[in-house]
């Protein structure tokens, strides 16, 4: 009898075992389940987004003109200085941008180069205006739709919905195969954007910085939603605001617009 009793409890323990091996297949499959169900949601929200943009009108975009003024911003608090300023920018990161009324303070970022040309020729700017220039560009809503959502290893997560100045918005991180991120927060209801955030590391010091730009005042310009307000936030605080007037897309430009040394050779000495 003892051994029939061992022999029942040995074949209830396989039955028991062979019961549970689908559920703890199940359980070990949902996470990936949900991470995909999120990925997938995270991707609706960034694809709605396109579409309130402009959809393939503003992924066909070539370059992007505004005006308006910049107020500066130190440690939060207003300096006083405020500049009128006239951007050209394509999608693939060049930037001019000329400021004062009479246009003779010039900006231009291409590629790795930054340069400034004023009445007294050209020179490169400071590596510091360099490095907070590439870096907004290179984690910039624009890279984060035309570049990092087309890489099939570029994780995508949906993080449910925050306030950002009073909207509520859907919040989606993108984390690129080089472990950088944007988070990007999205009008629930218009599905515009309402901010873009991203973290670096200070070079010296080894601590997280965050970047972060917030959109307001949208208003259409050739079809396309533009934001005439744009606050920039430098670990919380203010750096500076700028406030749109008119711009334009798809401006004719001349092949010299982002050659510093041209533009230095027609300022007015």
């Amino acid at each position: 009898m003892k051994k029939i009793s061992v022999l029942v409890l040995t074949l209830l323990g396989l039955l028991s075992c062979s019961a549970a091996s689908p559920l703890q297949t199940a359980a070990a499959a949902s996470p990936d389940a949900a991470a995909n169900a999120n990925q997938q949601k995270a991707r609706a929200l960034l694809d709605a987004m396109v579409r309130a943009l402009g959809g393939p009108q503003w992924l066909a975009l070539q370059n992007t003109y505004i005006e308006g003024r910049v107020s500066g911003y130190y440690q939060g608090k207003p300096t006083g200085m405020v500049l009128n300023f006239y951007q050209w920018r394509t999608p693939a990161g060049d930037q001019r941008i000329e400021l004062g009324k009479k246009h003779d303070d010039i900006e231009i970022f291409t590629g790795q180069q930054c340069w400034e040309a004023t009445y007294r020729g050209k020179k490169a700017l400071p590596k510091d205006i360099c490095d907070d220039y590439q870096r907004r560009r290179d984690h910039s809503i624009d890279v984060a739709i035309r570049s990092w959502l087309k890489d099939p290893n570029t994780i995508l997560i949906s993080e449910g919905q925050t306030l950002s100045e009073r909207h509520l918005t859907d919040q989606v991180t993108l984390i690129s195969p080089s472990n950088e991120s944007i988070t990007i927060q999205m009008d629930d209801e218009t599905h515009l954007p309402r901010s873009r955030t991203f973290q670096w590391r200070d070079p010296l010091y080894k601590d997280k910085n965050e970047d972060r730009e917030e959109y307001d005042d949208y208003h259409t310009i050739d079809g396309i939603p533009t934001p005439y307000s744009v606050t920039r936030f430098h670990n919380g605080d203010v750096t500076s605001q700028q406030y749109v007037f008119k711009g334009g897309y798809n401006v004719p430009l001349p092949p010299d617009a982002f050659n510093a040394d041209a533009a230095a050779a027609r300022i007015k000495k």
